[in-house]
């Protein structure tokens, strides 16, 4: 949700969910996670830099008044009531927890839930999602937030500029079937010098999750597309810089989105056609950066991935 003084002053004082920074710590085991509901995300996660600052510390999916809400994977519920005007749950799962709003709870404290099960209904109002409804859901480690599409990631590879794109394929009872990998062209070429995942962030100092691979390239130098598919959005921001997302539709491993960011400005532009390892921009240090790279990042069916899981 993005930031609205009271509520968000109300929510730190209820639960101590000020994005502060916390003492550096591999990434939490996460438990095995599933939607809450089943709507697709409306608005992804993007953490403030500062724990005072204005931004998005969940996602919200799209839903429809008096939807069902379901646990996200095993837990207790810790609280369940109303707060700052609209009802809240939150879930404990050990090393994390995760929080649902605006919900009408069938859940008390103190209640153990399994994964799916039925937690409350989804109410209207959420201030996220003007004109429609929708669920803010959020997962939090201590006081740090994190992206809660990470209980639900699934793996890629990145291929060579030089490769041609395949779906890998295993063998299962007799049978080919299509694994979770995706084949990407390399978007840039330098070496990898920030990998997806918690990090303190090296302007503000805020533990935080970095949301994609950083390549070390050159200033300048080419960014390529990962695959073919439609550019989508060519925009700005103080954080990601020059930021461009191409939609490379679904295919057998499911919907393929690919974002390039810092960059120093862009060949293409929205609605273009583009072509695995195409040129589409050059370069850059826009944005919050300390210097030129791409921060590349990648959703595949909704969630956001480790782009170098597996890396040929």
């Amino acid at each position: 949700m993005r930031t609205f003084p009271r509520i968000a002053l109300a929510l730190a004082a209820a639960f101590a969910l000020v994005c502060a920074p916390i003492p550096a710590s591999a990434t939490p085991d996460l438990p095995p996670g599933s939607r809450p509901i089943p709507g697709a995300v409306i608005t992804r996660f993007d953490p403030p830099d500062v724990s005072w600052g204005s931004g998005h510390r969940g996602v919200d999916l799209a839903g429809s008044a008096g939807e069902t809400v379901r646990a996200a994977a095993d837990g207790t519920v810790i609280y369940a009531g109303v707060l700052a005007g609209r009802g809240v749950v939150v879930v404990d799962h050990g090393t994390v927890r995760t929080t649902y709003e605006p919900v009408a709870a069938t859940v008390s404290v103190g209640d153990v839930v399994s994964r799916g099960q039925p937690i409350g209904r989804l109410e209207a109002g959420h201030a996220s999602c003007p004109g429609r409804t929708c669920l803010h859901w959020g997962l939090l480690e201590s006081d740090a937030y994190l992206d809660p599409l990470l209980l639900l990631g699934e793996a890629i590879r990145l291929l060579p500029a030089s490769a041609t794109p395949v779906l890998r394929t295993s063998a299962v009872s007799g049978a080919v079937a299509l694994s979770t990998g995706v084949g990407l062209v390399m978007p840039a070429t330098g070496p990898v010098t920030s990998p997806y995942g918690m990090r303190r962030h090296p302007i503000t100092g805020v533990w935080k999750l970095h949301d994609g691979t950083d390549f070390g390239a050159a200033c300048r130098s080419p960014i390529r597309a990962a695959a073919a598919g439609t550019v989508v959005s060519v925009t700005s921001s103080s954080s990601y810089g020059n930021r461009l997302i191409i939609d490379h539709g679904t295919g057998g491993s499911g919907h393929l989105v690919t974002s390039y960011n810092h960059a120093q400005g862009y060949t293409v532009a929205v609605g273009e056609r583009v072509a695995a390892g195409q040129v589409i921009g050059a370069v850059g240090s826009t944005g919050l950066t300390t210097g030129c790279h791409l921060h590349f990042q990648v959703w595949l069916n909704g969630r956001l991935t480790d782009p170098m899981t597996v890396l040929t």
